[in-house]
């Protein structure tokens, strides 16, 4: 479903297919503290397994990786992942880089050409997130974006010994496209 891999260009941001050039911000961006907390993310990762892991996203036609760039700078990655094709469904996950991305629309606008994207060029009907409740900001782009709470994950992260909730989020095709000609 993914075997195209667009470029897709906002105002503020260009997407385009994660590659090995992307290497040195993707380790800035799972190395920073804040990201990892925000994103639930534990471990250490080595710049070597990232430059295989960016250098062979292409090859899978069942995900889209794509890397956020501002101004040629990279500011962080958007995934539609976790495809199941018989439901026409799939994962989204965003991260930007820190808090030099924070807060400038970059996220808002990758969100809407990815669904724009997602909704338009292939047949998906479903795409779903799961968001951490003490990720506010997070929270507030997705639903003025469409995204509809579906239900909660209780206790699904464990960050500096307390337990945190995870809000499940999902925007369908029909209310894309409700909410696009609304704006229109």
């Amino acid at each position: 479903m993914f075997a195209e891999k667009p470029t897709l260009k906002g105002t503020r941001v260009t997407l385009c297919p994660v590659g090995p050039e992307q290497v040195e911000g993707l380790f800035e961006l799972v190395s920073d503290p804040e990201v990892k907390r925000l994103t639930g993310s534990h471990g250490e990762v080595s710049h070597e397994h990232l430059h295989q892991w960016y250098a062979t996203r292409a090859d899978h036609s069942d995900r889209l990786d794509l890397a956020i760039m501002a101004d040629d700078e990279y500011v962080g990655e958007i995934v539609l992942n976790q495809l199941d094709a018989a439901n026409l469904s799939c994962n989204l996950r965003i991260a930007l880089i820190g808090a030099r991305a924070f807060g400038r629309g970059y996220g808002t606008e990758a969100i809407e050409l990815v669904l724009a994207h997602a909704f338009t060029a292939t047949p998906l009907h479903r795409i779903r997130l799961g968001v951490y409740t003490f990720n506010e900001r997070a929270r507030h782009v997705y639903k003025k974006l469409g995204f509809v709470e579906e239900g909660v994950e209780r206790d699904s992260l464990r960050w500096d010994g307390e337990w945190h909730d995870a809000v499940l989020m999902a925007v369908l095709r029909p209310e894309w496209q409700a909410r696009s000609r609304s704006l229109a």
